[in-house]
C-alpha cells in the first residue's frame, strides 16, 4: 500500500499545523512555504481538510485555519481518509463494484474485510500529535 502524492502532502501539512499548537490560526500559504508542498495544492487540501471536519475555517480579517480537535484527536486514516476516501485494500471490498474477473471463485474476498479492519486499524493508532512530534508523554 502506498500513499498517493496528495495524502502525503496532507499529513505532512498537518503535522506542521500541529507544531503550531492549539488554536494557532493558519494559511495555505504558511504552511506551503513551511513544508515545500505547492501553493496551489496546499490551498486544494486545505479545503479538503476542511470538508472533512478536520480544519475549521474563518473568513475575514484574522482568518485562517485551525485544527478542528487537538493533534492527539485525528489519526492517521483520518487524514487519508479526507484525501483518498475511505480505506479499502481493494475493489472487492465495494460492493457496489463487480469488476473483478475472480469475483465468481474468489475464496480470499470473505476474508480481505478482516484485512482492511487490521490495515485501517493500524492507521487509526497513528495520531497526528505523534506525527508532528508533539505526542503526550
Amino acid at each position: 500500500m502506498r500513499l498517493t502524492s496528495l495524502a502525503d502532502y496532507a499529513v505532512v501539512m498537518l503535522a506542521a499545523a500541529a507544531r503550531h499548537g492549539a488554536g494557532a490560526r493558519l494559511s495555505a500559504a504558511l504552511l506551503a512555504g513551511e513544508t515545500g508542498v505547492p501553493l496551489p495544492t496546499a490551498q486544494k487540501l486545505m479545503g479538503r481538510l476542511a470538508s472533512a471536519g478536520l480544519l475549521s475555517s474563518t473568513r475575514g480579517a484574522g482568518g485562517g485555519f485551525v485544527l478542528a480537535r487537538g493533534a492527539d484527536g485525528i489519526s492517521l486514516a483520518d487524514i487519508i481518509e479526507a484525501v483518498e476516501g475511505p480505506i479499502a485494500m481493494t475493489t472487492c471490498l465495494d460492493s457496489a463494484r463487480h469488476d473483478c474477473a475472480l469475483e465468481g471463485g474468489c475464496h480470499v474476498r470473505p476474508h480481505m474485510g478482516v484485512v482492511n479492519g487490521a490495515v485501517r486499524g493500524a492507521l487509526q493508532g497513528v495520531s497526528l500529535a505523534s506525527l508532528s512530534g508533539k505526542a503526550l508523554t
